[in-house]
């Protein structure tokens, strides 16, 4: 049966089938598919669905519905409050249930829960040996590494009341906080001062205690020595303020998987900071589980304490002198006074590295159980624990590099026996010195460094010409697949086709633009080709005069009212330093984008700082050499600024603030960017200026 159809427009047959007839299928955007697969998690279709999609009736700034989180009730903290209204239960039938003493519960409480679990078909035990489910409240205690390595459900109050209040029975690592925390937090988390935005009631309390958790700072209002703002969206005046004040936004996925792998997640990963328009992420909180694997590598790994010294690996043995004696076992640690209060604390680490074994206790030490004597005389005999294993794998690790090489060898025409000489370690040692020895510009092997080696890839010159191309028709409309091999030719004649315009040494368009690429390059005063010269040098197969090809474009310089030629030997003499010695800001929803704008006058040595009603406005700089420019132009503090109703509400604040400093507003349009940097020439020209409203 179909649930969805993914489609951009509801005039296809299939659709209006499902809207005539009122079928029970979902007729969605493909921004919902795309959008899912991005978080990883399902969105609420709502805002996708057509026959008339949220998404694209209401605009971005308009507010977002709250949605409530139902995968909170009950999981918002570690220390909940003790349940009421409990009816018969029957979710403990069969369960024998430790309740650790780290949970730090009164005596009367303590019992309260132990009648209930009873009540509930269970039992209450004071072993983690006889126990099949363990409630404790941390994670150093050596119960919860016991019964961790034994794969016995553990997991806090908070899960034991959840199990009480749904009398249903779930997994502990389906919530986070169900789970017991660590004292010590996630390493490197205390760095973190964390604040949230767009999140409300369970969903809220849930995220505070998860930072908490983690050992980070958690503040109920942001400043700007705030780290991280987890947001559910991104329309508030936190998240302006924290774009302002440069503090990382991101959702709730990051911090509730940083905690679920034990370690802090990186802000590159764009999951942790995509923001589907129309929707509000707090849908989602609460369901991320517990990776039971990243846990085992920080709490109980390999060689802990309680495998080497009476663990679990040794408990066989214990069961077999609790038949021959009657002993208990779960009193092998009073004997041995290790109960929880005074077990040796086990620190998680702060790295995935592969754990070694903890060194002995004094109280282990010296009741060690004796090594195995062999009495029967068998020389192979089973060992009982897993020793066998870790020095099989620590063996087969040594001879790992035998088998590659073998594996090599095996892979050579006429086999390992048949495959040519085999040399000595010591001819090997004294090729690979030859190797380092020879100079890297030599393209020639000798015979010797060839024997039993690939062969060496072929060396390319270095390139010649690094060029920038844009408006290039052939690729724009082409495959992506011809543009690949184009670049490939074009490199084994020496031109490397480059992206960045900073360093490009010649320039290609087929006419005189204002494209984003074409006006970055100029600042460097790059040569100015036609297209026409990627054609022609891909034509013959050869590298052409670039002198030849310059680009020739009349009526476009008579538009824009400059010689590109004179604008190319300006360039030359500003080096870069055109906006060197000007103010300039601009707003944030300029047309055009306003990393456009700040990437045009950083790539002629200025500052170009985005514009809100927060933003302060320094005092302008004063030139170093008042004949290098126009002393007109410095006096001012500039504005790129659109005419839109938005825009204009800035403008009288800019303005205050600037005469403030002593200096004078100019808001201007883009364009007096834009022409400045294409004619390499500050020149001020009143038609570029918005006139006071």
């Amino acid at each position: 049966m179909v649930t969805h159809i993914v489609t951009l427009s509801k005039d296809d047959e299939k659709c209006r089938t499902v809207l005539t007839k009122d079928f029970k299928c979902k007729i969605v955007l493909p921004h919902w598919f795309d959008d899912c697969l991005r978080l990883g998690k399902r969105l609420d279709e709502d805002p996708y669905l057509f026959p008339d999609p949220e998404i694209l009736r209401k605009k971005p700034q308009d507010p977002i519905v709250e949605t409530k989180t139902l995968d909170m009730q009950g999981a918002s903290s570690t220390n909940p409050k003790v349940p009421t209204g409990i009816q018969d239960l029957d979710v403990f039938i069969g369960k024998n249930i430790k309740i650790s003493d780290d949970l730090e519960i009164g005596d009367h409480l303590r019992g309260t829960i132990e009648d209930l679990i009873v009540n509930g078909g269970g039992a209450v035990t004071g072993s983690v040996h006889k126990a099949d489910v363990l409630i404790c409240q941390y994670r150093e205690s050596l119960d919860y590494r016991l019964a961790s390595r034994a794969d016995k459900p553990v997991g806090n109050l908070a899960w034991l009341y959840y199990l009480i209040t749904q009398n249903r029975w779930t997994s502990p690592t389906m919530r986070l906080l169900h789970y017991p925390v660590s004292k010590y937090g996630i390493p490197g988390f205390d760095k973190f001062r964390i604040c949230l935005s767009n999140y409300s009631g369970d969903a809220r309390v849930y995220l505070e205690n998860l930072a908490i958790a983690a050992n980070a700072v958690f503040t109920k209002s942001m400043k700007e020595d705030n780290t991280h703002l987890i947001t559910a969206h991104q329309n508030s005046e936190k998240c302006d303020a924290a774009r302002d004040w440069n503090i990382h936004v991101v959702n709730h996925l990051w911090l509730e998987e940083s905690y679920a792998n034990w370690q802090v997640m990186t802000l590159s990963n764009s999951r942790y900071t995509h923001f589907p328009p129309r929707t509000n992420l707090s849908e989602i909180v609460g369901q991320t589980q517990i990776d039971l694997q990243a846990i085992k590598r920080h709490f109980y790994p390999q060689g802990s304490i309680e495998e080497s010294e009476g663990g679990e690996t040794s408990r066989p043995d214990v069961r077999s002198r609790e038949e021959g004696n009657g002993q208990d076992p779960g009193l092998l640690s009073s004997q041995l006074n290790l109960s929880n209060s005074d077990a040796v604390p086990y620190r998680p680490r702060s790295s995935g590295a592969t754990p070694r074994a903890a060194k002995s206790h004094g109280a282990y030490q010296s009741m060690r159980t004796p090594a195995r004597i062999n009495i029967d005389g068998k020389e192979n005999e089973t060992p009982s624990s897993r020793g066998a294993k870790d020095r099989a794998a620590a063996k087969l690790h040594d001879q790992a590099a035998d088998i590659a090489l073998y594996e090599k060898e095996r892979k050579r025409a006429g086999g390992v026996v048949f495959g040519g000489r085999r040399r000595s370690s010591e001819d090997q040692i004294s090729n690979m010195s030859r190797k380092r020895s020879n100079s890297k510009d030599e393209g020639v092997a000798t015979d010797e460094d060839a024997r039993g080696a690939k062969k060496a890839k072929k060396t390319r010159e270095p390139p010649v010409m690094r060029l920038l191309v844009t408006g290039y028709k052939r690729w724009a409309t082409g495959s992506g697949k011809r543009e690949v091999e184009d670049k490939s030719r074009l490199r084994d004649m020496g031109v490397l086709v480059t992206q960045d315009p900073a360093h490009c040494t010649h320039l290609a368009a087929p006419a005189l633009l204002r494209t984003k690429k074409f006006v970055l390059a100029l600042a460097g005063g790059p040569m100015v080709l036609s297209t026409e010269f990627v054609d022609d040098c891909l034509a013959k197969n050869q590298l052409l005069q670039a002198e030849d090809y310059l680009l020739n474009d009349p009526a476009g310089e008579q538009k824009q009212g400059f010689k590109l030629s004179d604008a190319i030997s300006r360039a030359k003499d500003h080096r870069g330093q055109l906006f060197k010695d000007l103010s300039i800001y601009c707003t944030e929803n300029v047309k055009g984008g306003f990393d456009t704008y700040k990437a045009i006058v950083e790539a002629n040595g200025g500052m170009c700082t985005m514009y809100n009603a927060r933003t302060k406005i320094a005092p302008t700089k004063v030139a170093a050499d008042p004949d290098s420019i126009d002393p007109d132009m410095t006096d001012y503090v500039y504005l790129l600024s659109d005419s839109s109703s938005a825009e204009t509400q800035l403008w009288p604040r800019f303005r205050e603030s600037v005469r403030k400093c002593g200096s004078v507003p100019r808001i201007s349009q883009t364009d007096f960017c834009l022409l400045t940097a294409l004619r390499q020439e500050l020149h001020w020209n009143e038609s570029y200026e918005h006139k006071e409203r």
